[in-house]
């Protein structure tokens, strides 16, 4: 693991040169961001060793070097999903490979089903904290100490100073801004009724089936985090309607402007 992880690192590196402090994740319906990306080169991920490759719509399986603002960044157009039959050390394999980049802050973005009764569809959602229901850990076997200590701490998952920066520019800029916990399933059905009202009952605010496993990883590698989840759907009792990945899609398509915004915002106040 620790070879394929160096093995990967070192091509990226010996293709861009200069590595960036900071990289993104995109989620499904969210790779418009990387529109806002100037000054790219592209790597797809069938042309890295050892990335897996997205099989889901919606992700378009490309690695981005360029600028976002006037900072350099890393951006994942497509993300891996354990519903895709990967393992959890593939779904998080780009992670360990932005630890041996470098990578110092990492930002994530996913759609989601809101639980919240103040949620509208459309809403951004800052992720306080996370429950994790995926049937499999990202830590699980062997703990290699190059990569983070065998039991991590998790009480500031989602760094606190980040989140007050994001909650101040969406502030200043009169972007509303919701909070909450997000809850990560593996999927890759949509939730029953009874399942949001249970998600609901435990403490989330809502549901998604990926972001948890790489943000537990960045934290196994000392990573500062900030994510974001664009409410696609609602999952409240009473207003539950039939969703499509279609919809989903077109939802954080509208949403992802103020979102991209914010994250743009974020890493240029940094440093």
């Amino acid at each position: 693991m620790l070879e394929k992880i160096q093995e990967t690192a070192n091509y990226i590196r010996n293709k861009v040169g200069n590595i960036p402090e900071y990289a993104i994740i995109l989620g499904t319906g969210l790779g418009e961001l990387a529109n806002a990306i100037t000054d790219k080169r592209e790597i797809p991920y069938n042309e890295i060793p050892n990335f897996p490759v997205s099989t889901v719509e919606g992700h378009s399986g490309k690695l981005i070097f360029g600028k976002l603002g006037e900072k350099e960044v890393i951006a994942m157009q497509g993300r891996f999903h354990y519903y895709e039959g990967y393992n959890m050390k593939e779904v998080t394999f780009p992670v360990r490979v932005f630890q041996a980049l470098q990578v110092k802050y990492l930002f994530v973005s996913n759609a989601a089903g809101g639980m919240n009764g103040s949620f509208d569809v459309g809403d951004i959602m800052l992720i306080d904290d996370h429950i994790n229901l995926f049937p499999e850990h990202p830590l699980r076997g062997k703990n290699f100490n190059e990569l983070g200590t065998r039991f991590p701490d998790m009480s500031n998952a989602y760094d606190k100073n980040l989140r007050l920066l994001a909650m101040e520019i969406a502030k200043e800029n009169e972007i509303k801004l919701q909070h909450g916990v997000y809850i990560g399933t593996s999927g890759p059905t949509f939730e029953t009724p009874a399942e949001y009202n249970y998600f609901r009952i435990i403490g989330g605010d809502a549901v998604g089936m990926s972001t948890v496993p790489e943000v537990i990883v960045a934290n196994h590698a000392k990573m500062q985090v900030l994510a974001f989840s664009i409410i696609t759907d609602i999952g409240i009792i009473g207003k539950i309607v039939e969703v499509t990945h279609e919809e989903v899609q077109e939802a954080a398509k509208i949403a992802q402007p103020k979102m991209a915004f914010i994250i743009k915002e974020v890493i240029k106040r940094l440093n």
